[in-house]
């Protein structure tokens, strides 16, 4: 990668709502200035969403549009909602071409989210070039729409041109955080961290940075399992349950076993200390496991849109890389199925070096390397702003 290049231009990066997009966004972005430092970067959010905190944190500005997405469950809050969805969406179409505008971007990457789409679809009205990250091995329906008028489709997965035209596809991996590709801490170090018992082994459950209810009370309504079978616990809870997490824990007398945790802020010290890993299957969360190299038990979300982290867990699991216990049965299957592949180390290490050989380094500078070329391809056709 050349950093010495100091050639200028313009990206607006569009999408979010989640980690498993504003993470990639933010590598891009990252790969970008690494490149350029004198690119102007503007990213393009969802009013309320996370990326409005965790873009300006890393050091971007992003300004929001007032889009929602569809509420499926119907009741009568969200059959309002629902009602007021074409006006947003109109609302939102209309501030994406003022901002287009004024910031007159060379190329507009969307990654997915919300914003993704008004964006998207209003630069290509334009006549301004765009470019899609998709994430998963499934692609949603959104971006699928999104890709007629995209230049180029960047792609993690083996397969995509079910969903998009097989001339636009490129396979670049899914950027991941630096902290993860770029991870030295070793088991003892990250046990140290989190006051492990580097004797005994080390289950990671992790449900996103939200957390998963599931998942949650898998570990909860069996809090004896981990004394019982001499296997401890760094349990990423999320916001929503940390409180009723931290509470039975420490009415059980557990703290040695079970160490609680709202949110893991270092995760590559969490990763070094696991022997086994438990987690959802979003596309972001499987792309830091391959770089990881540890045995994992994927609990794929069934509330996403058409079951993508299934299609996501079954892209490893039908290379050995992984188990999948659906999210129904988590509650009876996960914990015994954790042991059985903690007593089978051959199992494990075959895992491992499954998994880990899916990694995909340097993601996001092969994403950078598209921008270019597609900014290399753009005609001088003027924009029709």
């Amino acid at each position: 990668m050349n950093t010495n290049n100091q050639k200028q231009f313009s990206a607006i990066i569009s999408g979010g709502g989640s980690g498993g997009h504003i993470f990639p966004a933010v590598a891009i972005a990252g790969a970008i200035k690494a490149r350029y430092p004198q690119a102007r970067l503007l990213f393009i959010g969802a009013e309320g969403r996370m990326e409005m905190e965790k873009v300006p944190a890393a050091g971007y500005e992003i300004v929001g549009l007032p889009i929602a997405g569809l509420q499926r469950e119907l009741t009568f809050e969200n059959i309002l909602k629902n009602l007021q969805l074409p006006y947003k969406v109109l609302r939102s179409q209309y501030k994406v071409r003022s901002i287009i505008r004024q910031f007159d971007p060379d190329i507009v990457v969307g990654v997915g989210g919300f914003a993704s789409e008004p964006t998207l679809k209003v630069a290509a009205r334009m006549g301004y070039t765009t470019l899609l990250q998709e994430q998963n091995s499934y692609a949603g329906l959104t971006n699928r729409t999104l890709a007629r008028s995209a230049s180029a489709i960047c792609v993690a997965y083996e397969g995509m041109e079910r969903f998009f035209p097989a001339d636009k596809i490129v396979f670049t991996g899914n950027p991941v955080r630096s902290i993860i590709e770029q991870a030295t801490a070793t088991r003892d170090e990250g046990c140290a961290t989190f006051g492990l018992d580097p004797s005994l082994p080390v289950l990671f459950s992790v449900g996103g940075s939200l957390g998963a209810r599931s998942i949650n009370q898998m570990v909860i309504n069996n809090l004896s399992f981990f004394p019982d079978n001499q296997v401890q616990i760094l349990w990423q809870t999320g916001k929503w349950m940390y409180q009723q997490a931290v509470e039975a824990v420490r009415a059980a007398g557990l703290e040695q076993w079970v160490k609680v945790h709202q949110f893991v802020e270092r995760m590559d010290q969490a990763y070094a200390a696991a022997d086994l890993i438990v987690s959802r299957a979003g596309a972001i969360a499987i792309s830091e496991l391959c770089f990881v190299g540890k045995p994992v038990i994927l609990i794929p979300s069934p509330n996403v849109a058409e079951d993508h982290q299934t299609h996501n867990a079954m892209a490893l699991v039908r290379k050995g890389a992984a188990l999948l216990v659906r999210d129904d049965a988590c509650g009876t299957q996960g914990l015994p199925q954790a042991l059985d592949l903690l007593h089978n180390p051959q199992q494990c290490q075959s895992m491992a070096d499954a998994i880990r050989s899916m990694a995909v380094p340097h993601a996001a500078d092969n994403i950078v390397d598209q921008i270019e070329a597609q900014l290399n391809r753009k005609n001088s056709t003027p924009h029709s702003v």
